[in-house]
């Protein structure tokens, strides 16, 4: 788009312009389409490494709407408006439950949705889509110097260690071609995620020759020695903080018999910080636990030994935007003119990797209210829907408007 903004433009100035007032008012006006969206999208399953139904379904949704949309390589749609650079908006595909049936996605009758992945990320996606169509819906919006690319990017929950988003931002061949982020994740629109918390995360195994409990009794057991690193490393004194960091041992498996020696054992470890040095301390501590707990394990045993192996399954590194940064000033200004109260705060999230890299990005929600994520019971609330919607634009509005000036990302 060629460049005719003013500099300095308030929200409350932008908005009074023609076409950005009647985008505003589309999204109040066209709720019913935007639910009716938000509910058939997340009765399309995409549990995370099998999003590519829901993104034939997006890919679908955004070609109708007038979009030039494809897949790349890592299995994201993206969809751009214009030539570059770009402003994008994101919101990840994948779920961390899928619906086993359509009907796992219902609706109260007071009008809240219910069902795993209807505010996480149902409200994002819904969010994308909804702004993609008010864009091509005729209304005559001002001309700017960025362009806007939409992205519904694959990987974000759980192991899939972000895996769209790093694509996105180091191999596709819009990489270079985006100046700031704003992710939508989510529903709720009273936090600003500007703090990327820092991740690690481990699978721990211990393997070794089983037996019968009783006439090989003496070998060592692979249980036990997990069980020990398990409980050896969550005696981990943690400080309140700066940094604050968490430790957790989400998952643990093995052995096949109570009356059976295992022959192997796991366990699924992840580390939090907000600082990345601070992760890489706690990993530390991990490996040392493991191994005091092989060794351990090994002196008691008069049989066979046990192994010991760490693998780990994901990083996402720990950054943050400067409290100046301008897309902060923005999205402030954003919520001061539509009433919003918003906070800073800390979160894993797709922004991770930009800010990582030092693109400006921030995360928020998209409207509405939603709860029980990650839950079979998740659920969310589309009343002030619009409130979240007008917020987006007119923030990328002003990212779009200022070429240049939105940077500001930091490493941490």
């Amino acid at each position: 788009m060629a460049a005719n903004g003013v500099a300095g433009i308030s929200p409350g100035e932008l908005a009074e312009q023609r076409g950005v007032r009647d985008c505003l008012q589309w999204f109040t006006r066209e709720k019913q389409w935007i639910n009716e969206t938000h509910l058939q999208l997340c009765r399309v399953p995409a549990p995370t490494f099998l999003e590519q139904e829901r993104a034939g379904w997006l890919l679908e949704q955004l070609r109708s709407l007038g979009w030039s949309a494809s897949k790349d390589r890592s299995g994201n749609v993206v969809a751009a408006d214009g030539e570059g650079p770009y402003v994008a908006l994101t919101a990840h595909l994948d779920t961390v439950i899928a619906p086993r049936s359509k009907d796992e996605i219902t609706v109260d009758p007071d009008g809240r949705f219910r069902g795993p992945g209807v505010a996480d990320n149902g409200a994002g996606l819904a969010a994308l889509l909804a702004v993609a169509r008010a864009w091509k819906s005729g209304l005559t919006l001002p001309e700017m110097p960025l362009g806007l690319l939409l992205v519904a990017n694959v990987g974000e929950e759980g192991e899939g260690n972000l895996l769209g988003m790093r694509h996105l931002c180091k191999q596709s061949p819009f990489a270079r071609k985006i100046e700031s982020f704003v992710v939508v994740d989510g529903a709720n629109t009273e936090h600003i995620t500007s703090r990327a918390l820092g991740s690690r995360r481990f699978e721990v195994a211990f393997t070794g020759a089983g037996g019968h409990s009783w006439s090989d009794y003496g070998a060592g057991n692979p249980v036990h020695a997990l069980c020990r690193a398990v409980a050896l490393f969550s005696e981990t004194r943690l400080e309140a903080g700066p940094p604050k960091s968490a430790i957790n041992v989400g998952l643990i498996e093995g052995g096949s018999s109570i009356n059976a020696i295992a022959q192997a054992a796991r366990a699924k470890v992840d580390i939090r910080s907000e600082s990345n040095e601070r992760v890489d301390e706690l990993a530390e501590v991990l490996l040392a636990a493991v191994d005091r707990a092989r060794d351990v394990e090994n002196q008691r045993a008069s049989g066979g030994k046990v192994a010991a192996k760490v693998k780990e399954i994901g990083s996402r590194p720990a950054a943050a935007l400067p409290d100046n940064a301008p897309i902060l000033q923005y999205v402030r200004a954003v919520d001061a003119h539509l009433g919003i109260r918003s906070h800073l705060d800390t979160s894993s999230t797709d922004a991770n990797i930009p800010l990582s890299l030092g693109i400006p990005a921030i995360s928020i929600g998209g409207g509405g209210a939603g709860g029980g994520a990650h839950t079979t019971q998740e659920w969310f609330r589309p009343e002030g829907r619009d409130l979240g919607l007008k917020r987006i634009l007119l923030t990328l509005l002003l990212l779009m408007r200022h070429a240049n000036s939105a940077a500001g990302g930091s490493g941490a």
